[in-house]
């Protein structure tokens, strides 16, 4: 079943469907998605394993649907952030808080643990994968890179390629705190004072290299 087709489930049937999709996270994220079955989904959600057939076909299917509706979450999060400041003076601050607010939803630990599995899965599911880069990383970079566009439209900052100036600051603050908790856990993922502080460093470095003034 569809999401858009879940949309016009009455409420036992809706709230079903949100409980398998509940039970499916936990599992899946807790384990390798070989290891995880439909009857042991079925049993964490309190339904019965028809139930979780009706609404999602396949063991296949439930897995797309539920890292395409976590993915999507996330970055619809991530680019609620993304508005133009309100003066040159506010740029800095502006920046911080985008960047700052992106880092704190990649690092939160289900969301890491969902990119791990969805690694793991690339030779099954490799459509899934890119959908995710899409909807993850790609997005938010657009995103910066509109925001970009538009401070170097208003003369705030001399961003003369807001693609290029996006990528290197989306990197230049997410790249050390992901990689070092994709590989070492989730253990190492910075905490927010540190994540602040790396930000603001970050950022620093961004606008001393395109606008010395700021």
């Amino acid at each position: 079943m569809k999401s858009q087709e879940a949309a016009t489930l009455r409420p036992s049937s809706l709230a079903k469907r949100h409980a398998i999709l509940a039970a499916a996270e936990q599992a899946f994220l807790a384990a390798r998605y070989d290891s995880v079955t439909m009857d042991e989904i079925a049993d964490m959600a309190q339904v019965s394993k028809q139930t979780v057939y009706t609404h999602f076909g396949t063991k296949d299917q439930l897995f797309v649907e539920l890292v395409t509706a976590m993915t999507k979450g996330a970055g619809d999060e991530v680019s609620a952030g993304s508005a133009v400041p309100a003066s040159r003076e506010h740029v800095r601050e502006a920046l911080e808080e985008l960047l700052g607010h992106q880092l704190a939803v990649v690092m939160t630990p289900r969301l890491l643990r969902l990119r791990r599995l969805v690694i793991s899965e690339v030779p099954r599911f490799p459509d899934l994968a890119r959908a995710v880069y899409d909807q993850g990383p790609r997005r938010a970079v657009a995103a910066l890179e509109a925001l970009l566009g538009e401070l170097d439209a208003r003369g705030w900052v001399q961003v003369p390629n807001p693609a290029v100036a996006a990528e290197q600051l989306n990197w230049l603050v997410m790249g050390a705190p992901t990689n070092a908790a994709m590989y070492l856990g989730d253990d190492v993922a910075p905490s927010p004072a540190e994540q602040e502080l790396h930000v603001r460093r970050a950022v620093g470095a961004f606008l001393a290299a395109y606008d010395g003034a700021l």
